[in-house]
């Protein structure tokens, strides 16, 4: 897992606990307490799965970057060999 990420894992657990000791020494009776730890574990659900697409989305097109720049650097390599091979002819 890579430095950000793990700063974003930990930031948000960070807010998922404040969340929930502020709700829990609310004032409020504890039917209104369990539905405002329900309603901040669905934002929090939803910001996690969109933070968890966006890392998935940047990998992906860090991987495509790397592998295209591994081809270029093999067809380069291919090109100089073949050069190398003919001017040894």
């Amino acid at each position: 897992m890579s430095s950000s990420s793990k700063v974003i894992v930990g930031a948000l657990a960070g807010i998922a606990a404040g969340i929930a000791l502020g709700l829990l020494f609310a004032p409020d009776k504890g039917s209104e307490t369990r539905r405002k730890i329900k309603e901040g574990y669905g934002d929090l659900s939803n910001s996690l799965k969109e933070k968890y697409s966006d890392l998935v989305e940047t990998i992906k097109e860090e991987f495509d970057l790397t592998k295209d720049k591994a081809s270029d650097l093999a067809n380069k390599m291919k090109s100089k060999a073949s050069s190398i091979k003919n001017d040894l002819s």
